[in-house]
């Protein structure tokens, strides 16, 4: 099919593809070398879970969708507008704003250019349950609901996926860090 294209079009089809792709996919790329750095278990146990998620609210009757490619995508746009939320995002070269708002904007953009607000809005919910079960809900209360199950630990490791992994403040049990405490290193008596 794509070879019986007519050569304007297949290009003109090609860059929108790319310029897509590259532009949705970076937010990702800046996931997973940032916050996700040397813990590509626990990206891979983050995208496994978006994936279910979505499976799950898709088999919900008003939420119903064929594709979940997008949802995909704004699930990743909203992990990473609460990683980095003070940054400055131009959309369109019109208008500026904080990252944090960026998927809502999105989603408002896609709306009024005639898309489905369904996908979006699926990605925006299954982004924000896994931010909350990871971040939000271990800050407020030391109890940590989702863990990166040991079997992606172990899947990373066995096929050499990514970076080895170091010690994560989020993915460690809440005995294993200090809890209200600055500083929790040794103490020495300087006199006497």
């Amino acid at each position: 099919f794509y070879n019986s294209l007519p050569p304007i079009s297949k290009a003109y089809g090609t860059a929108c593809l790319l310029t897509t792709t590259a532009f949705q996919a970076r937010y990702g790329v800046q996931l997973e070398k940032g916050p996700f750095e040397r813990r590509t278990a626990d990206f891979l146990w983050m995208m496994i879970f978006g994936a279910l998620s979505l499976l799950v609210l898709s088999a919900i009757p008003i939420f119903r969708t064929p594709f979940l490619g997008v949802s995909l995508v704004f699930m990743l746009l909203y992990v990473w507008s609460r990683e980095f939320p003070n940054a400055q995002i131009n959309i369109y070269g019109l208008v500026t704003l904080k990252a944090f708002y960026l998927p809502w904007a999105m989603l408002a953009l896609d709306v009024i250019f005639g898309s489905a607000l369904i996908p979006d809005l699926l990605g925006i919910i299954a982004g924000h349950l896994y931010y909350f079960l990871t971040v939000l809900h271990p800050l407020a209360t030391g109890k940590v609901f989702l863990k990166t199950p040991m079997w992606v630990h172990k899947l990373v490791a066995r096929y050499r996926i990514g970076a080895p992994s170091r010690p994560s403040s989020r993915s460690a049990a809440p005995a294993d860090r200090p809890t209200g405490v600055a500083f929790s290193g040794r103490s020495y008596r300087l006199s006497g």
